[in-house]
């Protein structure tokens, strides 16, 4: 699909005040647009020069009056982003001039592009795969520096060079699975069929070993949600502020003062974090204050990780044993708070639910760092800083991924029973078609919807 005799526009920068404000224009009527609408400040001086910028106003066409003066880059196709023909105003960033700038352009016969449109065209049109278009998305969003390098490796083509390695070596064997159905009077023979076997499960543990990684990857993408929850009053409030470094929630001494979730992002060394503040959870019959301690049981049961936060200062609740128990199956740290004052608080009921205990104080700072160290080494246990080899990040492709997997372990079945090659090859077209899906060389559309509606508009 190539969008032939359509031209888009957008504003890409952030919508707000700046120094600059970027309205990019593609499609086969840009130059045509910015004719209309453009005169240099010097006659002459670089007009459709490639890639190259020219000092000039433009000029609303309506009214003759002009809207800005401007920095404006032509970029010819096929080298573009989109591979088509690209303008790009740079203007004043103020929100009135780039509103005005784009309504302008669109009154010269462009449309407003749908979100990610222009790197769905890149995409149709050759430029990068798809695995690449989304990794431009995560390296927008990307919240660490880790994030930002995984994002920026997989938009380099790491991730697709090694996918394409495994499609090729499949692509091998079936054209050999081919060959021998095509001349039925041939027989594989045993040396044939083992080596085939030998290949297959070196393509299955490389599978393996990507998918592998997604467990501990999607955090640096989707970040780790991890929920302070306890009974009203132990310091949840004010050990988000603590961890935070800022007044991001109310505290007072009158317990059930947080009735919603307060959310916010922590860089715990360069691992995006979701940190979650809970409403006290206890036994309530005010409306309000039930709904957010049904909201706090909830972030336990949907949280990656649960910071169990104790009063050490103070003797144990019924709250706070059903707490214990509550966390069992989860992923969590006991953070005894209150390390400042007298310790009260008995540990046997915490260490025996098996859940490693910290002492801190939200209020005085001590054992934060301790906390910290302990969020990242129980959710990245296997994780090295500089990881060797290709990860994913994404649950679209490890369901790609465990699906290519599973078919490769039926061919080898099949295979190693004697049956016949038609059904060896399918399930190889099975392998090759999950890879494929991941690098867009076998994608539906709704697929693709999906992928660039979650973009922003302008990119």
């Amino acid at each position: 699909m190539h969008f032939e005799d359509d031209t888009i526009a957008a504003i890409s920068t952030p919508i707000g005040q700046g120094g600059i404000g970027i309205v990019r224009i593609s499609g086969p009527g840009s130059f045509i647009i910015a004719d209309r609408i453009f005169s240099p400040k010097k006659p002459g001086a670089g007009l459709k020069k490639s890639h190259s910028l020219t000092l000039g106003f433009i000029t609303d066409p309506d009214d003759k009056s002009v809207v800005d003066e401007v920095l404006i880059s032509f970029m010819r196709s096929p080298n573009s982003y989109t591979r088509e023909d690209i303008v790009e105003i740079n203007c004043h960033g103020g929100m009135a001039s780039v509103k005005k700038m784009l309504e302008v352009v669109i009154s010269q016969g462009a449309r407003i592009a749908d979100p990610g449109e222009f790197t769905k065209r890149a995409f149709l049109n050759g430029r990068i795969n798809l695995v690449q278009a989304e990794a431009v998305m995560d390296l927008i969003s990307a919240r660490t520096d880790e994030g930002r390098r995984i994002a920026a490796e997989q938009l380099r083509g790491g991730l697709s060079e090694e996918l394409g390695r495994l499609r090729d070596s499949l692509t091998t064997i079936a054209a050999l699975s081919e060959a021998f159905m095509d001349f039925p009077e041939e027989d594989i023979g045993p040396l044939t069929t083992n080596r085939i076997t030998e290949q297959l499960d070196g393509i299955m543990s490389r599978l393996e070993r990507l998918s592998s990684t997604f467990q501990e990857a999607r955090f640096f993408r989707e970040g780790l949600s991890v929920a302070i929850v306890g009974r009203p009053n132990v310091g949840k409030s004010s050990l988000l502020n603590a961890l935070l470094m800022k007044d991001r929630a109310i505290v007072t001494e009158t317990p059930g003062t947080t009735r919603d979730l307060i959310e916010d992002f922590l860089n715990i060394n360069g691992l995006p974090v979701r940190i979650i503040d809970t409403a006290g959870i206890r036994h309530s019959d005010e409306t309000i204050e039930r709904e957010g301690i049904r909201r706090s049981l909830d972030a336990i049961q949907n949280a990656d990780f649960v910071i169990a936060v104790f009063d050490g200062s103070a003797a144990p609740t019924k709250e706070d044993l059903e707490l214990i128990d509550r966390i069992k199956e989860k992923s969590a740290v006991a953070a005894i708070n209150k390390s400042d004052l007298p310790a009260v608080l008995p540990l046997d009921p915490i260490v025996e639910s098996g859940k490693p205990c910290l002492r801190i104080s939200a209020a005085c700072g001590n054992g934060l760092e301790e906390l910290k160290t302990a969020i990242f080494n129980a959710n990245l246990k296997n994780w090295k800083e500089e990881r060797e080899g290709a990860v994913i990040t994404n649950l679209r492709h490890k369901i790609a991924l465990d699906r290519a997997a599973e078919a490769l372990r039926n061919a080898a079945i099949v295979l190693a029973a004697n049956q016949p090659l038609e059904l060896f090859s399918i399930e190889l077209k099975d392998a090759l078609d999950g890879i494929g899906e991941i690098t867009g060389a076998v994608t539906a559309d709704d697929i693709l919807n999906k992928i660039f509606t979650d973009f922003c508009i302008g990119k």
